[in-house]
């Protein structure tokens, strides 16, 4: 009989906690120990700290991320009523995206049933296993009923997200596009086709925003919903019109927005032609919208236009809100979604709109020049932002207005986690961030007429990371800027060959630095017409703080300037260069990968130290492994015999430094390997995290094979040793890349004077 210890059982079960970085790893159960821990006996300690405490179900259960999405099938769309069986493939596509996009868990749920008594008493009987409940496809005016009833009688959040996914991204899209036609929504008049559960969350949600009720007219297939009408129910009859018409011609002449949410097609051109100056027209049906896009644009030139549809601009996409808006309502375990929530959701979309659009989603989309404007008013939803944007904002709106049990303390980390349920670690590179955002520091980049490089310098100047300088022919800059609706307009941009007295005065210094050396003042003067040897010069008088350069250019041509023109730090014979290797389980710090050939003991001495101080700039302690083929002394030769006098020297030099080797790498990875066969090791209780490489070829071959093979993210190359921040890029660097090392130079220019890299 297996013997289970209780604190064993309970941690074996624990969940994490929003905002505290726990992440919850998959429960091992490869023993029998760990059998007994899953399910009996184990499993009995956890039921009885939830008998006794019934808010531990969140501590020991899945409950806290568990959404469960729940339909009869009576209102499908584009579908109808095809009951619960045949909209279980819906649903199941629904959890889905409920796991890709928030990390939440789901299971579906089809009722047969359309009586909403017994629908709301199966639904309600269900609130010990969820920590949600998704309300899906449900036909109106029954799923008025039901959601408010079930609202009143649970304590766990729950939406039903054909009315309010939609109203709360059409009314994103709503506040942008009245913004861009110089209209508040006080003023705007409405026509809403439709008045089904869509419409009717759709009007109340724009009145909740400053609509007035006597601007908006609205319409079902009976025709305009009047007091005149006996046909109406409690909800449609909200939005009774007592204007003195009763046609859809009629509401549409002078109207500002047209909304639809009913039927394809049924939308004239003539119709569109009678609305007023910059028409707003959202035909959300689907899959025919109430007129086609191109024939509503042939119309009219002046109009912004929105559809259900992907393939136009503007797809109203309910993804851009339920999984983010469930997150940041679980996160706080609130107790219902209240209208300051999804209002929060709205805004939160439409201010992330205006953002300058980050690269991973210009190349998901292929399109270089998405910006806000008439063709771009709410996020893509594969915009990897949503996620920090949307839930922050949806759960601190739960802690305003009452109805978080669980509030979040700590934003940085609840960023952090948001990100890695979606598959994003950033924690080093967010400490990062965020650091530089404490002190922007003006960084010169040498390759400004470079598309990727202006992006990446819109990005962190509207981050306040950077104050960019941008070094290359204006024309050129210019005509970029343009082409792909940058906002660069208060930048410094530089030409060197326009900059005749600062060109000179450069020379002039630099000649005097190397006059001795075999360069001429014509040589000079002609150097500092080369970008990477002007930027190089702005550093080293003082006027930028750091270089950026090296995404057009092989790394030595880069390099050359820089170390001529900069020099190295007082001290070090050599620089080095180093790569962060971001895995799944923590991140590792390879050097030397981009300037050393062949170090000798002494040189692999001094690249151990600079990699050791790199890797604590990045707040992280180094365990460092000397890379060989062989393990301590297994194989003789010139590497082996290298590595080991290497680890010999750094233990006299730096008796600090927990180091060992030589080693081969999957034995410094390994620590059961370690454990195993070389206990005597000083990385056998964790393995390491720094990789020493004996040759460049090696630790080059190394990066790159799992960059492209593991799928592993790279940061770098992170260059050390320079006198003052220098920074090359990796030939072909993506946007998100260049910012990183944006960030890391302006960090790096921070603490100059006390720690440079």
């Amino acid at each position: 009989m297996i013997k289970v210890n209780k604190e064993d059982a309970l941690n074996y079960h624990m969940q994490g906690q929003p905002g505290k970085i726990e992440v919850v790893p998959t429960k091992m159960l490869s023993t029998q120990h760990d059998l007994a821990l899953a399910y009996s006996p184990g499993v009995a300690e956890p039921c009885k700290a939830i008998a006794a405490n019934k808010d531990d179900v969140y501590k020991y259960t899945a409950k806290g991320n568990l959404v469960g999405v729940i339909s009869n099938g009576t209102a499908v769309l584009g579908l109808g009523n095809i009951g619960p069986d045949a909209s279980k493939p819906v649903m199941e596509g629904k959890g889905v995206l409920f796991k890709k996009f928030a990390g939440i868990d789901v299971f579906d749920i089809e009722i047969d049933s359309t009586d909403p008594e017994e629908f709301i008493r199966i639904v309600k009987s269900l609130e010990p296993t969820f920590g949600g409940i998704n309300l899906e496809d449900i036909k109106a005016p029954e799923s008025f009923k039901i959601e408010m009833a079930l609202k009143e009688q649970m304590n766990i959040p729950l939406m039903h997200d054909d009315q309010h996914g939609t109203a709360i991204i059409s009314a994103a899209a709503l506040l942008n596009a009245l913004e861009l036609t110089g209209r508040t929504i006080t003023e705007t008049r409405l026509v809403i086709n439709g008045a089904g559960a869509a419409a009717i969350a759709c009007a109340k949600l724009y009145v909740a925003l400053g609509a007035k009720l006597d601007h908006i007219v609205m319409f079902d297939k009976n025709g305009i919903i009047s007091p005149d009408r006996n046909d109406l129910d409690i909800y449609q009859a909200q939005f009774v019109t007592m204007r003195k018409i009763t046609t859809l011609a009629e509401a549409m002449e002078g109207a500002d927005v047209f909304i639809g949410l009913s039927a394809g097609n049924v939308l004239a051109p003539e119709l569109v032609k009678t609305m007023a100056a910059n028409p707003i027209i959202f035909a959300l049906a689907n899959p025919d919208p109430e007129i086609a896009y191109d024939v509503a644009m042939e119309t009219r030139t002046d109009l912004i236009m929105a559809t259900g549809r992907s393939d136009h601009p503007n797809q109203v996409n309910n993804v851009l809100g339920f999984p983010y808006i469930f997150r940041g309502a679980l996160d706080v375990r609130a107790t219902e979604i209240n209208e300051a929530m999804k209002l929060a959701a709205v805004h939160a979309l439409a201010t992330l709109a205006k953002e300058p659009v980050p690269d991973i989603v210009h190349k998901a989309y292929g399109d270089n020049t998405i910006s806000f404007g008439r063709t771009y008013l709410i996020p893509k939803p594969l915009d990897p932002r949503l996620i920090t944007t949307v839930s922050p904002a949806v759960a601190k709106a739960a802690m305003e207005s009452g109805v978080a049990r669980q509030p979040i303390t700590n934003w940085e980390n609840y960023e952090q986690e948001l990100q890695e349920r979606i598959g994003i670690d950033q924690k080093l590179m967010t400490r990062i961030t965020n650091q530089a955002k404490k002190d922007p520091k003006t960084i010169v980049f040498a390759e400004a007429d470079n598309y990727k490089i202006l992006k990446a310098a819109q990005t962190v100047k509207e981050q306040r990371i950077a104050n960019p300088i941008l070094l290359g022919r204006k024309e050129v800059i210019a005509s970029i800027i343009e082409e792909f609706n940058l906002d660069l307009q208060d930048c410094v941009i530089m030409d060197p060959y326009e900059e005749e007295k600062r060109r000179e005065t450069y020379a002039q210094l630099f000649y005097r630095k190397r006059q001795r050396k075999g360069l001429t003042l014509f040589d000079s003067r002609r150097l500092m017409r080369d970008r990477n040897y002007f930027g190089s010069m702005m550093v080293e008088v003082g006027e930028a703080d750091a270089l950026i350069s090296g995404l057009t250019h092989d790394y030595s041509k880069t390099i050359l300037p820089a170390l001529q023109v900069i020099g190295v730090e007082p001290g070090i014979n050599k620089v080095a260069g180093m790569y962060i290797i971001l895995s799944k389980k923590e991140p590792f710090f390879f050097a030397d990968t981009t300037v050393n050939v062949n170090p000798t003991a002494d040189e692999l001495v001094d690249i151990t130290n600079l990699t050791a101080r790199a890797v604590r700039f990045f707040d992280t302690e180094p365990r460092i492994a000397m890379l060989s083929y062989s393990n301590f002394g297994s194989v003789r030769g010139d590497i082996p015999n290298k590595a080991a006098e290497a680890v010999r020297k750094v233990k006299e030099r730096f008796p600090d430094l927990l180091i060992d080797g030589e080693m081969q790498a999957n034995t410094a990875l390994n620590r059961d390997l370690l454990r195993e066969h070389y206990p005597f090791s000083e990385l056998a209780d964790k393995g390491a995290n720094t990789l020493i490489f004996p040759t460049l070829a090696s630790g080059n071959i190394a990066y790159k094979v799992l960059q492209e093979i593991g799928g592993n993210e790279v940061i770098g190359p992170v260059l050390m040793g320079m006198r003052k921040p220098v920074h090359i890029l990796q030939l072909g660097s993506s946007i998100r890349e260049i910012i990183n090392m944006i960030s890391i130079a302006v960090v790096d220019a921070q603490n100059q004077v006390n720690k440079p890299l």
